[in-house]
């Protein structure tokens, strides 16, 4: 696989300053987990890893940027929470400036076992562990599909990084939020990795 497009497309993104780990084996990010003390292996060989203060999803922090797509064609409410556009850009430049210049785990995937539905995405984790997640939820493409992928969705995950509410819009430091307008998900302040699958998902259903 040529790893310099990839390199090339993560720059444009606002990401020069990070050397990239791009579709790493499970062998190496389980390795490379243990070695950065993320996690520690079972009697049976699994990787246990301890996601901290969140076990499980957060649905009062997680919104839907309001802008021209979905303005009109979302049901808004306490399940599908708007977030400013502005606060959006803002909070986008931020975890972008929070990654820049870190080790970065990239994984290009699908999401959607049928063609007609199916996105392509590629995943930018801090953490090698988040990746390894990344590896068994999502549809692993092949050599050849790889070769010539422009994935439509980015996932920014960035669980170190926390949101200042009363600045950024959020109700408190961690977030999910998703931007159909500009196909990424901003995902930060929470090490539970479900929000990415969920993320996902709701990209899939929109």
């Amino acid at each position: 696989m040529n790893l310099s497009v990839s390199q090339r497309q993560l720059s444009i993104a606002g990401l020069s300053q990070s050397k990239f780990q791009y579709q790493l084996d499970p062998q190496t990010l389980t390795q490379l987990a243990l070695e950065g003390n993320r996690g520690e292996l079972t009697s049976n060989g699994v990787l246990n890893v301890l996601t901290g203060k969140f076990t499980g999803r957060a649905p009062e922090d997680r919104f839907i940027v309001r802008d021209s797509l979905t303005e009109d064609r979302v049901w808004w409410g306490n399940v599908n929470i708007p977030f400013d556009k502005a606060h959006y850009a803002a909070l986008k430049s931020k975890v972008l400036d929070y990654l820049d210049g870190k080790n970065l785990f990239v994984r290009d995937a699908f999401a959607g076992a049928e063609d007609s539905v199916r996105i392509s995405i590629r995943v930018i984790n801090e953490f090698p562990d988040h990746n390894l997640f990344c590896y068994n939820m999502f549809l692993r493409p092949t050599t050849d599909e790889l070769a010539g992928l422009n994935p439509e969705w980015t996932i920014l995950h960035a669980p170190g990084f926390e949101a200042e509410a009363e600045r950024d819009g959020t109700r408190q430091g961690n977030f999910a939020i998703l931007s159909f307008e500009d196909k990424t998900i901003l995902i930060g302040g929470t090490g539970y990795t479900g929000e990415m699958k969920k993320s996902i998902f709701s990209a899939l259903n929109f």
